[in-house]
């Protein structure tokens, strides 16, 4: 087969992988089996933890398309995460693979796991061809967020804010509601729906009283509600909307955010929503510990000292923190974008 037949298949498991939970432990992957003949014969995703990983539900779809256990030489997996040699909730998908009879298997990129890794070695070992690194880049790009989490071990941290073109996130009274349109604030619900945990100061709690939920156009919550974290020692009133019955909330009593992120990691968190307030906003960037920032800009002007950024380290221009901009788009009136540390 040629490089571009498994550059299209790539490209078909990469957008099967999307039809995956962006939440939760495990990776969005999706996976095509081809043969030389027909092309792309079965496809699979991974649906959520606990369910059949990509690799096996194509497997399974070509069992009941062939009616045996057992394929016959010349079939091609193409996966867009290296197939896993471990046992957890499921089995190893090397050794699915091997048991079906495939040939040859193309995955992008390579498991960074310390138990789950070693699946390409695994089938090279027993016979199977291994092809790594076909669309490897796109594959990072979609994966990031738990690739990220599963090398530096601890969550993918996203900073987001909305603010006036100056910067502002409020009018110097403290009134906020509302800088950004409907549009962005439906953007940002989204995206909350679509990781693991919120995290804000305990300022932010009780000054604002947020309740730190994804919720619809229509305001109804989203079937997934991401962990509230809390961060600081402020003991909090129990009738903030943040201990509400709509999520689960956890109130992380320090100020330490490397200890914070490695206990968040240890629950099985691989993606936070920061949202602030400054202080806390201003010490994730300090630290490094930004992976990826979401900006709405509305096109006000406030003026004032309600800033998004406090004190980040800056001293003077040459210190200044680059970012690059990744994304930028029309929100209705509002310019989004997403950005990451150079």
């Amino acid at each position: 087969m040629s490089t571009s037949q498994f550059n299209a298949a790539m490209n078909r498991a990469l957008e099967l992988a999307l039809l995956g939970p962006a939440h939760g432990v495990n990776p969005q992957v999706g996976a095509v089996i081809l043969d030389e003949k027909n092309g792309i014969v079965a496809e699979g995703y991974h649906k959520g933890s606990g369910t059949n990983h990509a690799e096996v539900e194509a497997i399974a779809s070509l069992r009941e398309k062939l009616g045996a256990e057992t394929f016959p030489s010349g079939y091609t997996a193409v996966v867009t995460l290296e197939p896993c040699n471990h046992t957890g909730k499921t089995g190893p998908c090397s050794q699915a693979l091997l048991g079906a009879g495939i040939s040859k298997v193309v995955y992008a990129v390579s498991d960074p796991g310390a138990e789950s890794s070693g699946g390409g070695d695994y089938l090279q070992q027993n016979g199977v061809e291994v092809v790594q690194g076909v669309c490897a880049g796109d594959a990072e790009e979609q994966a990031r967020v738990w690739l990220t989490a599963n090398r530096l071990k601890r969550p993918f941290v996203t900073l987001k804010w909305a603010s006036s073109l100056g910067g502002r996130t409020a009018a110097n009274d403290g009134s906020s509601k509302w800088i950004s349109s409907s549009a962005s604030r439906l953007d940002g619900h989204r995206r909350r729906s679509e990781v693991d945990a919120i995290l804000v100061g305990t300022g932010t709690v009780v000054e604002d009283d947020p309740e730190l939920t994804a919720r619809d156009e229509n305001g109804d919550y989203f079937e997934h509600q991401p962990l509230r974290v809390v961060l600081g020692d402020r003991e909090l009133p129990s009738d903030l909307k943040v201990f509400n019955d709509k999520a689960e909330t956890f109130h992380l009593r320090t100020r330490n955010v490397h200890g914070a992120l490695a206990e968040l990691f240890a629950r099985g968190i691989k993606h936070v929503w920061v949202e602030g307030g400054p202080n806390v906003a201003s010490d994730f960037v300090k630290l490094g510990l930004v992976d990826e920032f979401v900006i709405y800009l509305a096109p006000v002007l406030l003026g004032g000292e309600k800033v998004a950024l406090r004190d980040i380290g800056v001293s003077y221009i040459g210190e200044a923190k680059e970012i690059e901009i990744v994304e930028q788009k029309l929100l209705d009136t509002d310019i989004f974008i997403r950005a990451r540390r150079k």
